[in-house]
């Protein structure tokens, strides 16, 4: 018998991994009000004292495994969506510091000294405790691992307390949404019951490293105005995936 999945609650240092197929408004390239409109979600966010690490994918330029579908060689077609991955956070960081005047920080995991930091989490957590927010680019610098291991793997490692998903739809599923109109969301589910459910929220690495380190992930819209803030002050939205810490 198992305990109660632990209580959504108000968070002081998340890690918010946001799609980059969101950043281009379903286009390739970037959306500036899509960008601004996700900026000053965060930015009220940082206003009330949270602590905010951001990972980007890279969809809306490059997609590795379409690309190595295609007949690209796959390492090759990872390492662009990386470098997709540092187009969008320089974006997010110009939108940051120019419109809302929010200290920012990018630090990319392959070198690229004229645009941005190296990863290095002891100075991330710096940043992070002196209020900036930092965004984490070019995913783990290796091909096969996508940005939502990224966003797991770095929450895990500064020290975060949840993984916030957005996605464009409410939650977790039984079903598709967009193709199942019945589909029912879960309020609550354990990142067991989605591995083995094979629901389709984020890659099972990502899902198993959360598992194995009782990381929760609460996984939500969006593109719902004022969601961002809903979850981190611990409002029942989307779905929370969390494993009891005891048995």
């Amino acid at each position: 018998m198992t305990d109660q999945l632990s209580d959504r609650r108000p968070f002081s240092r998340v890690v918010l991994k946001l799609g980059g197929e969101m950043f281009g408004g379903g286009q390739v390239g970037v959306d500036p009000d899509v960008v601004s409109g996700v900026a000053r979600q965060i930015a009220e966010v940082v206003g009330d004292g949270v602590q905010v690490a951001v990972v980007i994918g890279g969809g809306n330029f490059f997609r590795g495994a379409e690309l190595n579908s295609r007949g690209m060689d796959r390492a090759r077609a990872d390492y662009m969506g990386m470098l997709g991955t540092v187009m969008n956070s320089l974006a997010l960081q110009d939108f940051l510091e120019r419109e809302h005047h929010l200290d920012t920080r990018v630090q990319t995991a392959i070198s690229m000294g004229q645009v941005a930091e190296p990863y290095i989490p002891r100075r991330a957590e710096r940043h992070l405790e002196k209020g900036r927010i930092v965004i984490f680019a070019a995913g783990m610098g290796m091909p096969y691992f996508s940005t939502d291991t990224t966003a797991a793997q770095r929450a895990l490692e500064i020290n975060a307390e949840v993984v916030l998903m957005a996605k464009a739809v409410d939650g977790v599923f039984d079903a598709d949404p967009r193709v199942v109109p019945d589909a029912k969301m879960f309020a609550e589910i354990t990142h067991r019951e989605v591995l083995e459910r094979g629901l389709q929220v984020a890659d099972a690495t990502a899902f198993s490293l959360c598992m194995d380190n009782a990381m929760p992930i609460i996984v939500f819209n969006l593109l719902t105005d004022g969601n961002i803030g809903k979850a981190v002050r611990g409002e029942t939205i989307g779905t929370l995936v969390s494993t009891p810490r005891s048995l």
